[in-house]
Order: structure tokens, then sequence, then C-alpha cells
């Protein structure tokens, strides 16, 4: 097989990750071709307007808006589809392997919604549907569990994956940045979109551990049945009471086994300071992955942004092209039902620290009386800090509590009961600690 050899590809969409990934390309034949034997040969990039202004350099010819001038051209073989949303993505993927192309994608919420259906087809017609780019961006992570570790069961997964939320906690923790001023510093710099929902509410990271579950797990759930928080409801007095007890906030994908079942969840919680999750800042991704053989290991990078996700797309096609994609498609049966998944725990279940914070008054018998419903629920304290000099305008001082390993239900009950306790009692924030 020599190099003076081609495979045509094509992309659909040419946004932020499309300019990327035609630039790799065009601009990098020599490199793909190395390392897969051909030449990729971009022959195609559709568009939905011809007239928009292009921040890269095209041949003449590539580009147009006609979808079926695509696929109609049996010389593509490989596409790599970016555009975002779910419909028309999931329509025009359909028709992409019904042409005969095979499809790399960076849409997690595609996958997220409709995975069983497009790897179903994709079976169907003897087509790889190839996705690395959808989660984490740059971060290998999807070859390295489905692939680099598929000898180890996985026992955890927890990472970063929103490198926008990340990005707005790190402002708001390192410079005291309030909540919609750092979500305007985000947007400016373009970590952010417009309207930023979707990744401040945990949907983006719920989406992105759902595929990751499925890999590592076998479980196919859902993404809005993943537990989840957002961190728009954050508070900055809570991020200088965590830094004084030496941990971050962080929002925190978690994925565990414990007796044979699986919890996922989406949250901001507290993680000590000096440990490699807490050290991840600004708009990088990370992630730890636990397998019974190899331990812990941990993978760290650009989680988004045009080239660092333009390589995971360009490294897909370059599989693709191999024909090592088609092995691990036909072999890992992904989002079938040959899998044999955990059961999933419907509520959250495993106990953890918890970080407690509650706006109480300033006097004789307030901590006696939070601590005794704790005690009644069977939580026991670590430790007990109050401020004195936070005062707020009706008198209240906070009152910090760091509990030990919990149930999350028995801390739901207590702060339940704690509510209901005479007037001037505010249960804040409550936090799960991840030490």
């Amino acid at each position: 097989m020599g190099q003076s050899e081609k495979t045509f590809v094509a992309l659909v969409g040419l946004g932020t990750v499309g300019t990327g990934a035609a630039r790799l390309l065009l601009d990098h034949g020599d490199r793909t071709a190395r390392h897969a034997g051909r030449i990729l040969w971009l022959n195609h990039i559709v568009v939905r307007d011809l007239k928009k202004s292009r921040n890269v350099d095209l041949p003449a010819g590539i580009l147009t808006d006609d979808l079926d001038r695509l696929l109609a051209d049996r010389k593509v073989t490989i596409v790599a589809q970016l555009m975002g949303g779910i419909e028309p993505a999931r329509t025009i993927m359909l028709q992409l392997l019904e042409s005969g192309k095979d499809v790399v994608t960076a849409n997690k919420a595609l996958l997220a919604e409709h995975g069983p259906e497009l790897f179903d087809r994709a079976r169907e017609l003897g087509r790889t549907i190839s996705f690395e780019a959808s989660v984490a961006g740059g971060i290998p992570i999807i070859a390295n569990i489905s692939q680099c570790l598929s000898a180890n069961g996985i026992t955890s997964i927890r990472g970063i994956l929103n490198g926008t939320s990340n990005y707005i906690l790190s402002d708001m923790d390192q410079n005291g940045t309030k909540y919609q001023d750092a979500v305007a510093a985000a947007q400016r710099l373009g970590y952010a979109e417009a309207d930023p929902a979707m990744d401040v509410d945990g949907t983006d990271a719920a989406q992105k551990l759902s595929i990751l579950a499925h890999l590592a797990f076998g479980s196919a759930v859902r993404w809005d049945q993943i537990p989840r928080r957002g961190i728009d409801s954050l508070q900055l007095a809570d991020f200088r009471y965590a830094s004084n007890l030496g941990y971050r906030i962080k929002l925190i994908a978690d994925g565990e086994t414990r007796e044979n079942r699986l919890q996922l969840s989406v949250a901001p919680m507290l993680i000590r300071k000096g440990t490699p999750l807490a050290e991840v800042r600004e708009n990088y991704n990370a992630i730890s992955v636990v397998g019974d053989a190899v331990g812990r290991v941990f993978f760290h990078g650009q989680g988004a942004g045009q080239m660092p996700t333009a390589s995971a797309v360009v490294a897909d096609m370059i599989d693709i092209a191999t024909g090592r994609a088609a092995i691990t498609f036909r072999n890992l049966k992904l989002w079938s039902g040959t899998a044999s998944p955990l059961p999933v725990s419907e509520l959250d279940t495993l106990p953890v620290r918890y970080y407690l914070r509650f706006s109480v008054p300033d006097r004789v018998g307030v901590l006696a009386a939070i601590a005794g419903v704790l005690g009644e629920e069977g939580i026991s304290i670590a430790s007990v800090y109050q401020h004195d000099d936070d005062r707020n305008s009706e008198g209240n001082i906070p009152l910090i509590i760091l509990t030990h390993e919990s149930e999350p239900q028995k801390i739901q009950s207590a702060l339940r009961r704690i509510r209901d306790l005479p007037a001037g009692y505010q249960t804040v924030e409550h936090l799960k600690i991840l030490d």
C-alpha cells in the first residue's frame, strides 16, 4: 500500500471544528498520509450557506450546499459529520450510512439521544461510526477505554468533562469573580456559547458521561436519567470556605460500581487541593479511570476548542482508512442488545463525606440542635467551623459542618428536618466531598 493511493473523504459542516479538520487535512496531508498509509483526499465540504466567509483557504469547487452531491459520490468512503444538535444531524447521518459512507462524529448529544438507532443501522449496513471527538475534545479517552484498557474491569470513571463550567469555576475560585461575570468572561474568550445553559446546568457533562458509562460498564443509560446539578446556584462564599479547608469546587461527572451496581451523577463537589482533578484549571478537561488490573490512570488536556477536537476527528478518519476502526466497531458491538449492563441505581445511594453550610442565629444551643438532628439520622460529624466575621444583615452567621461518610438519603432527611427547626435556621449549601 503506497502513500500515493487516495482515500476520498468529506466534511458535513464547516463550523469551528470543521474548519480545524479541513486545515489538518489540507495543510498536513503528508502527516495524515504517513499514519494512514494513503492520502486522505478532501473531496467535498457540505455547508448550509455558501456565501458565509470562511477562515480557511479551500480548493476551488470543494465547497457545496448540495448534500445529494456527496451522497451520490461513490468515491467518498469517509465523512466527518460535524453538525451540532439532533436534527437534521440524525437524518443526515443515516443518509450517509445508507449511501455507503463510514461516519466520524463529534456530536455527543446525538449519540446520547440516538446511539442505539444509529449504531444498529450502521451494523446492518456494514458501516462504521467513530466518535472520539464527542467526549473530552483532544483527550483520547474513547480509544483508551475501549481498546487500551480492554483487559480491565473498569470500576470507576470520574472527571471534569465540560471546559466551559471548569473555566467559570476556576475564575470564581482563583479570582473571586461573581458567577455572571465569570460566564461573561468565558463567552468573550469563546469558551461559552451565547446561551451556556447546557454547559452550566450539567447537561453536557451528563451526555458525555452516558457515553463513557456505556463504553466502560456496558450500561446503556440515558443521559437524562443521570442525576445532575449544575453550577449556577453556587455562591462565592463557599469557594472561600472550601479553599480555607483545603478544597476546590469542581463540576464532577462520576461513575462508580459497588456491589455489582452502577451509580452515575453529575454535580459540583469539593475536591482536595493537590489532587489531580482539583488542579485542572480554566477550560481543560481531565478524567480519572480505575481498572481492576491497571489501577488508576489519569488523562488531562484540552477538552474543547477548534484544533484539539479536530485532532480527534482526523485521527478517527485515519483509523477508518487503515481498517482499525471497522475491527473495533464490529467487535465492541456498541449500543447493542448484546451488552450485559450492570444494574443502574435510580437513587444516589453511595455514602460519601459532605460539606454542609447553614446560616444560623448566634445564640446558645444552635449547634446542639443541628448536631442532634444529624445524630438522630446516623450522620457523624467530622469537624465544625463557625465564621463570626461573616454575619449577614439579619445577624446570622455561617456554620459549616463536614461529615464523615454518610448516605445521601440520610443527609437529605436531616436537611429537611433542620429546615423545620425554629425560625432563623437556613440550609444554604450541601456538597459532596471527594478526598
